[in-house]
């Protein structure tokens, strides 16, 4: 999937990416808004920066997210 800026999304479960970190369990279930979807690299391995509700800025694995119905 490619995210786009600005889509509404959620941490719907933990990722497999070896860059997921115990601590971020804590995001699961949480609704973001995509800041950064590194486009230009459109690659389904990299990291996407998300705005959380209550949370800050992350960057995320694509794994971990699903779009919301907008």
């Amino acid at each position: 999937m490619v995210f786009r800026h600005g889509q509404r999304v959620e941490v719907y479960r933990r990722s497999d990416d070896e860059s997921w970190q115990a601590y971020m369990d804590e995001y699961i279930g949480l609704h973001g808004i995509i800041t950064d979807p590194d486009a230009t690299i459109n690659d389904p391995d990299a990291l996407v920066e998300v705005s959380l509700v209550g949370k800050g800025t992350h960057r995320l694995p694509q794994d971990c997210l699903r779009v919301l119905d907008e």
